[in-house]
């Protein structure tokens, strides 16, 4: 991991936590992993997308999830994100269909929320990689160190932002937008995770994203068009 694939404004935020031994050794482990022959989702270019098209004084609300997709073709920096013409992943379709069941806007073909993130929506998952395969695989390897940042720049800015935290691995982050003096300021919406797995344990019905444009909009900060 190097500073300078840092997008400008995150660098500033996001220095000191690449130059900590955690940060250093995961780009060493990184490379090692793809010189084994090991295939790395999403691919070298892609991994900070998040960042690249949200840039952090324009960030409204935050979408935290796991890790990437680890699938062939799917995972390209934004969590939960895939690109036109991939099929819709199965906790994607449940976001969609939570959308329409909360503020009536129809599902679209795309599944690429590139869209959101031009808006101020950053698709943060708490770990940027991920071996073909292997859920959860590069949990551990020093990405938290880099995300935990990014959510403190966040809440650091004192914008009134939104916080959608989905599963138990996001809402470890929940702390730290609590616990950095600015908690005030911002709204933490906590639910299971749109997996089929858990989304019929209360994903379905929390509403985030009328309750994330009421507060927006009471704030001053517009609206996304989700």
């Amino acid at each position: 991991m190097t500073v300078e694939a840092i997008p400008d404004s995150w660098r500033t935020a996001l220095e000191p936590a690449l130059a900590t031994p955690e940060a250093r050794k995961l780009g060493g482990w990184l490379r090692q992993e793809e010189d084994r022959g090991k295939t790395v989702y999403p691919p070298r270019g892609q991994r900070l997308a998040a960042l690249a098209m949200t840039p952090l004084d324009r960030v409204r609300v935050v979408i935290l999830g796991q890790d990437p997709y680890h699938g062939p073709g799917q995972a390209h920096g934004l969590a939960f994100s895939v690109r036109d013409g991939v099929q819709l992943p199965p906790s994607l379709r449940n976001i969609y269909q939570e959308i329409e069941s909360d503020i009536g806007v129809r599902s679209p073909p795309s599944g690429n929320l590139e869209r959101w993130a031009t808006q101020g929506v950053l698709l943060l998952n708490n770990t940027l990689t991920v071996e073909a395969g292997q859920a959860g695989s590069h949990a551990g390897r020093g990405w938290d160190a880099i995300t935990d940042a990014c959510v403190a720049a966040v809440v650091e800015q004192g914008l009134p932002t939104v916080f959608i935290l989905w599963g138990s691995h996001a809402q470890k982050k929940a702390s730290r937008v609590r616990g950095l003096g600015a908690g005030s300021h911002h709204l933490v919406l906590q639910s299971p995770h749109p997996s089929p797995l858990s989304a019929h344990r209360g994903f379905f019905g929390s509403r985030p994203f009328s309750q994330a444009n009421a507060f927006l909009e009471r704030h001053g900060r517009g609206k996304i068009d989700w």
